[in-house]
Parts: structure tokens; sequence; C-alpha cells
């Protein structure tokens, strides 16, 4: 009877020990694990993404283990599409739906400082729209204020440079803290969304391969190809290449106009080069193709966005991924309309509507869906590295 005693209070003492040392797990992380245990049985998707390679190296799936899927997912819908167990059936197997849920849980719990989590839940198309329009109007009335808010010829001291109106200094003065913010905010997130991942995918260190395959499959938005190159679902069950034809048009034209102000930032600082620079020197260029590119990207997005089947993903954050677009869009079409009315007297109006575009991106760039692009990179660059380790459990798909 002693010893029975004993090994009740050991084991007592044991479930107490893992009821503090594993995390326990939401809803929507639990939904995903029950769904993988299903998977993992069909293995019918493992050819589809990077997911269900990665899903066959596990037999339980922790916390940790969902988060790290959840990143892996693209949300192309194709799984959902070619699934036998998909709803109506009893088991109710939606793997984009369970997964895009888990990764806005995974946002806000990685969310840096933690207390500003909650802006994920809110920054929507109305906040981010709103506070453009509070920032650009704030600047329109200290403008104003100064007496250049309209009338400024093409042949006055301002006519043509932005400068005259918001001096380089105070713009740096303005934008510099905030981007270094948003910067800094992202990668405090992503650190700690690193370490917890790590241990569950073999805990092996970054190799030269495995990144330059984690780049190769970010640069190409390789799992937006539905797993056999023709595209992903958007609307119905047709296959369809342009959700990965918006997204490249949005993101490389992202990547152009910052790079733009990057050489800029170069030509004034290094060689005294001050702008406004003109066709065909490298800053514009840059900023005219980068801007058109990610005007056509982001419309495109919008559009696929409201036409997509409810059963792709978590309703609750369209209005965040809206809100995101949105703010692209206006800065980018804000940007192009500064440049062609550079020598108008609505010079001062458009700089200003351009400003407060710019500047509620950068406020909401920590807090908003620009993070899925940095979480999923992380999360490919571990699953690289996990595919090159030897399978705990035999054979996968890897």
């Amino acid at each position: 009877m002693q010893q029975l005693e004993a090994l009740t209070r050991e084991a007592m003492s044991t479930a107490e020990v893992k009821r503090t040392v594993i995390p326990i797990m939401s809803v929507g992380e639990t939904e995903v694990a029950r769904q993988m245990q299903i998977c993992n049985s069909c293995r019918y998707c493992e050819g589809f993404c990077a997911v269900f390679p990665a899903m066959t190296r596990r037999l339980e799936f922790a916390k940790a283990d969902v988060h790290f899927l959840a990143n892996l997912c693209h949300n192309c819908g194709a799984c959902l599409h070619s699934c036998q167990y998909a709803p109506p059936h009893e088991f109710a197997v939606n793997v984009p739906q369970a997964m895009a849920t888990v990764r806005g849980q995974t946002y806000i719990d990685y969310a840096w400082p933690p207390a500003l989590g909650k802006l994920y839940q809110r920054n929507g198309l109305t906040l981010s729209l709103a506070l453009a329009a509070g920032l650009a109007l704030f600047m329109l009335i200290a403008v104003a204020l100064n007496g250049t808010l309209w009338g400024v010829p093409p042949g006055s001291p301002a006519g043509g440079n932005f400068y005259r109106i918001f001096p380089h200094n105070l713009l740096v003065g303005l934008f510099g803290p905030v981007f270094l913010y948003a910067t800094l905010a992202l990668a405090m997130g992503v650190r700690r969304f690193w370490r917890d991942i790590t241990p569950s995918t073999s805990g092996a260190p970054v190799s030269s391969p495995a990144a330059a395959e984690a780049a190769d499959a970010v640069l190409r938005l390789k799992y937006l190809d539905g797993g056999h190159g023709e595209g992903c679902n958007n609307e119905d069950d047709a296959f369809t290449q342009s959700r990965r034809r918006f997204h490249h048009l949005t993101f490389y034209g992202f990547m152009l106009c910052f790079a733009a102000t990057s050489v800029a930032t170069i030509y004034h600082y290094a060689f005294g080069w001050v702008a406004p620079y003109e066709l065909p020197s490298l800053p514009k260029l840059l900023g005219v193709v980068g801007g058109i590119s990610l005007m056509i990207g982001t419309a495109g997005l919008w559009y696929l966005n409201r036409k997509r089947d409810p059963m792709h993903g978590d309703l609750k954050q369209k209005p965040m991924d809206l809100g995101f677009i949105a703010l692209l869009f206006l800065t980018s079409a804000s940007g192009i309309a500064l440049w062609l009315g550079r020598g108008t007297p609505a010079l001062a109006i458009l700089l200003c509507l351009h400003l407060g575009a710019v500047m509620a991106l950068f406020a909401t760039l920590p807090y908003g869906k620009f993070g899925h692009g940095i979480f999923r990179s992380a999360a490919l660059l571990r699953h690289a590295i996990e595919k090159r380790q030897p399978n705990p459990i035999g054979l996968s798909a890897d």
C-alpha cells in the first residue's frame, strides 16, 4: 500500500510538472493539432506544400509545432479542395482556415511590446484609413498655418521641391524614429517566435544550403502554386495564378520603393545630391516602377480578397488584411500623384496626403498583416533546416 501511494504521489508530481512546463493550447491551436492528426493518417496532400512534409516528421503536435506549421501555410486552399474529410464530412478538416486562425493568434502572442498585441485585432480597414486621414489632416493644417497650402506656382522657391515645404531634416526626424521602432518591434517578435520553434524543428543551426532554399521559396512564393504548378484556389475549385502574381507585384513593388528611398538617402548623404530627382535618375526610376507595380498588385489583392471563399481563411482577420492592402495602395498611388503634380499648385496638398499614408503604414507595420511575411520567412527557414536532419520517426515526404 505504501509503495502504491508513493507511485501515485510521483505520478501526480510528474503531471503537475507537465502542466507547468507544457504551454496550454488555445481552442484554435487544439483544432490544428486535431486536424494534423487526421492528415497524418491520410497523407494525400503531402506533396502540396511545406506543411505536410513537416507534419509527417511528427506524431504529436505541441504548441510550438502548431505555430511553426501555421506559419508555413500559405493559405493557397489546394488541400481544402482535395480533402475527402473537408466539411460537410463529420471530421470537418479545413486546414487553411484552422491555420489562418492560429497565425492570427501568433501575431498577437509574439507582438512586441506584448501589451500592444491586441492592436492586431483592432488594426482594421477603418482604423487604417482614419489614421492616414488624421495624419494627413494634421500636416495640412501645419502647412496652411505656414501659408503654403495652395497656390505654389512652378516658378516659386517651393515649386516642384517639397523639401521647401517640409525640410529634409524635419522629415527624417518624423519618419526615422517611427521606422526604427517598427523594425525593432518586428525583429523582437520574430526573435521570440524563432526561439520557441527552434527546439521543435531539430534545433540545428542555420546552414548556407538551408538559407538558400528558404530564400528561393520566399522570393518565388513557391508554395502559392497549389503543389502542382497550376496555382491555388480563390473563390471556387478553379486553379489560378492570380494570387501569386499579385503578391509578386506587391512584394517587389514595395521592395523597389524601399530601394528608391535607400538610394536617395545615399545620394543625399554620401554625394550631396539633393532631391528632387528626375528621370532617368536611379531613385526616380526605382520609385516609379515600384509605385506602379505596388498599385497594380494591391488592387489585384483587394479584388481577390473580396471574392475569396470564406472557407479559405479567418473572417475576423479580413479587416486587418484589407487595411494593410489599402495603406499600401494609398502610399503608392499618392506617391505617383505627388510626382505627376509636383509642378502644380496642388504640390503641398499631395505631399501631405502622401506623408499621411506613409506615416500610417509605418505606424501600423509591427501590428498589421506585414508581419505575416516575416514570420512565414522564419518558418520556411526552420523547415529548410529541419528537413536536412534525420527524421526522428522514419520515412517522410522530405
